[in-house]
């Protein structure tokens, strides 16, 4: 998303949970001393993530989810980066759901790197400091005189050395040092930081071992299966368990009603069984009949008509309005319209949304792959009317999230049917099916763009109408236009609005929410501007971006704002790296801002005997001064190309008839396959400011240069996702 949108989903996700914008460092810092380890043996808790044990290991606890982006690997070279201990010497343990002690704990928006690149190294620090105040008070010497090298103190005068361990007691009784006296470590001197890094919990998914949420196993446990309607949002009018409660194994049928989140309650009925098999089985014996009025008039063809009538007329609202677009148009030497349209599509995680809960003692708890596990808390507790003290979340893994998990609708479908059957734990599974009719779709959208050049081939207005989709005239979650979209700062004349159609279809935020799809689009349009004006893209974007400035973010927005010089930074970076010499058959190109990370890319198509194949990607990005983890971060880069091909190219769309949704499996929504996988070529510019997020901006320029490239292949403009449906 572009960064004032990216904010924007941040205030919204945080808020909206209750939860936190800045990370309580001293809270952290204060935490109280730790019980004994889990072994038996005492361990000393020098503050909220840090536990130092007799044999000099340290246990780091990672606050935040993780959902594949290595946060959990991340944050812990944080930490023992500035602890001065051998990663080597580090155990990790995921954190329970704390929004006191830990918040913000979200997995969303690239936003883990700028909000604890600070307070996670001064966790670190704040505990070697403790340390060292003991060993100065032991060794009685000056704390000046003392240093740090992987887990060890030293006293260089006298060749003096010693274990964290042997000053563990003493450390716990230190004053806590405030965060704004610690003093972290140059950067030149990082022996973690900066080095490539293998995931922590690599070697047990390679084994096989319990991670994820589908993977919780709990004595007693019994196993939930859902049946929802057709057509989501629908009611449920009457059922018939009977004969499904008569099946060998099942113990019970619940009724759900409007439970979930806010703006898409669920009617559904739950199958609770002494195996997730018998349950799934015991629906087909369900009789039951849904009420779908006024839901199941929406569909695609209803949807494009709509947007062809408010193409016609004035957006509904206006986004951005600057200088006099009209006047130049009207006056411009040549004029260009297209319209560029893009679908519904899913996260289609790998692991279906699951949770597993239990109702004990008036308390709940749950063991739950989810994004948002305050938010869990908070919609739990204001659906049961349970305190948030009483709800305990376990985080575990998860197998994808790209943003489905920031909805907690089914840790509230869960703990529905968990309350059915207390001092029971249930696992709630989806099926695959069930899995694609409850997702939170990516919104499909409708542009109608104009321009004008003057008599110089230069872009001097840019008109952008966005058909989008939404409730009560407010765009769905990312699905709206901002107004920082690129080349809006960059043209003296813009005029920006979108349109809002209703739908019983519920949005979310996919993976780079807006931009996924907004890249697409601009990026493809000004393709059409470039090569009217005699221009290839990068050389129309340089263009436009001209000297290093920095262009504040819009009126009300935060944030660092857009540099022009970063930007131009790494066009000519992936323009180097892929040998660009000007326009080629099947080649494309496409730039894009997001989540404060600047991203271009170059892609090269061919027709093979199965259809197009994109044969070569090159990626330029900046992300800042510091690349924490160079091995994950190609990982992310790389992730994000492959999902933007099948964005383009794997015929990945949610088509809508009746209000239902027409894909039930992997057979109707083809996500790309490891053969089709190109070699992709990385180069990161280091430019002067801290890091930010690498989980999401490399895809939406990646999805533009994929999709120009087969423009120039075919001859025929791409404007229509994906290139299969065009």
């Amino acid at each position: 998303m572009p960064a004032e949108t990216d904010r924007r989903f941040v205030l919204k996700a945080l808020l909206g949970a209750g939860g936190a914008l800045v990370f309580d460092i001293e809270l952290a810092l204060g935490a109280a001393p730790a019980a004994p380890a889990a072994a038996g043996e005492p361990a000393a808790r020098l503050n909220a993530f840090v536990r130092l044990h007799p044999d000099n290991s340290v246990t780091i606890t990672a606050k935040n989810p993780e959902i594949g982006q290595g946060i959990k690997t991340m944050l812990p070279m944080l930490i023992a980066e500035e602890l001065d201990v051998a990663w080597e010497a580090v155990k990790i343990e995921q954190a329970v759901a704390d929004q006191a002690l830990f918040a913000p704990q979200f997995a969303g928006g690239s936003m883990a790197t700028p909000l604890n690149w600070l307070p996670m190294r001064q966790a670190g620090a704040a505990a070697r400091a403790m340390i060292l105040a003991a060993a100065a008070q032991e060794w009685s010497l000056p704390v000046a005189e003392l240093s740090t090298l992987a887990g060890d103190v030293l006293h260089v005068g006298s060749a003096r050395r010693a274990p964290y361990a042997a000053f563990a007691a003493g450390a716990v009784r230190q004053a806590v040092p405030a965060a704004t006296a610690l003093k972290l470590k140059d950067p030149a001197d990082f022996t973690i930081i900066g080095k490539p890094t293998k995931g922590v919990d690599t070697p047990a998914i390679v084994a096989g071992k319990p991670l994820f949420g589908i993977d919780t196993r709990l004595p007693g446990m019994l196993h939930a299966a859902l049946l929802t309607p057709p057509v989501r949002g629908a009611v449920l009018k009457s059922h018939d368990a009977a004969a499904a409660l008569a099946r060998p194994g099942v113990r019970k049928v619940v009724a759900l009603t409007r439970l979930g989140e806010a703006d898409a309650p669920v009617d559904a009925l739950a199958v609770v069984a002494d195996s997730w098999w018998t349950a799934s089985e015991a629906r087909k014996a369900l009789q039951v009949e849904w009420d779908a009025e006024g839901r199941d008039r929406h569909s695609d063809a209803s949807f494009a008509a709509a947007a062809r009538t408010a193409h016609e007329g004035r957006p509904q609202a206006v986004v951005l309005a600057k200088g006099d677009a009209a006047t130049a148009l009207a006056g411009a030497a040549r004029r260009l319209a297209a319209t560029y349209t893009y679908p519904f599509v899913s996260h289609a995680t790998l692991e279906p949304q699951n949770c597993t809960a239990l109702f004990h003692a008036g308390k709940l708890e749950l063991w739950a792959p989810t994004q948002m596990p305050g938010g869990g808390q908070d919609l739990l507790a204001k659906t049961f009317g349970l305190a948030p003290a009483d709800i305990t979340v376990h985080i575990t893994r998860s197998g994808g999230g790209f943003g489905r998990r920031l909805q907690n609708d089914y840790m509230v479908l869960a703990a529905a049917i968990a309350r059915e059957v207390p001092g029971r734990p249930v696992k709630l599974l989806l099926d695959r099916q069930e899995d694609f009719k409850l997702d939170f779709f990516r919104a499909a959208g409708f542009h109608r763009f104009e321009a004008g050049l003057d008599a110089d081939g230069r872009l001097v207005a840019l008109r952008d109408h966005l058909v989008t989709f939404g409730a009560k005239g407010k765009p769905g979650r990312g699905a709206d236009l901002p107004a920082n979209l690129v080349p809006a700062d960059l043209v003296d004349h813009v005029d920006l609005g979108q349109t809002v159609l209703e739908t019983n279809i519920p949005l979310g935020w996919l993976r780079a929410p807006g931009s996924n799809a907004l890249a697409f689009a601009s990026q493809g349009f000004l393709d059409e501007v470039a090569e009217a004006a005699g221009l290839t893209l990068p050389d129309l974007m340089l263009q436009l971006l001209g000297t290093g400035r920095l262009i504040p973010p819009p009126a009300g927005g935060r944030g660092p704002g857009f540099h022009t010089g970063r930007a131009a930074g790494v066009i000519r970076e992936v323009l180097r790296l892929s040998g660009w010499s000007g326009a080629r058959k099947g080649r494309g190109f496409g730039f894009y801002f997001s989540h404060n990370g600047y991203f271009a890319a170059v892609a090269d198509v061919a027709k093979g005997e199965a259809g197009i194949r994109v044969e070569r990607v090159w990626i330029g990005g900046d992300i800042g001064n510091t690349i924490i983890n160079p091995l994950n971060a190609e990982q992310q880069i790389r992730g994000s190309v492959i999902e933007g091909m099948g964005h383009v190219l794997s015929g990945l769309k949610v088509p809508v008839d009746g209000g239902a949704i027409g894909v039930a499996n992997f057979d109707s929504y083809p996500l790309p396959r490891i053969d089709a996988v190109p070699p992709i070529e990385i180069g990161m510019v280091r430019s002067d400011f801290p890091p930010t997020g690498l989980g999401e901006p490399a895809m939406p320029p990646a999805i533009a240069a994929i999709a120009n490239a087969i423009s120039s292949l075919t001859g025929q403009r791409l404007r229509s996702l994906p290139y299969a449906e065009s």
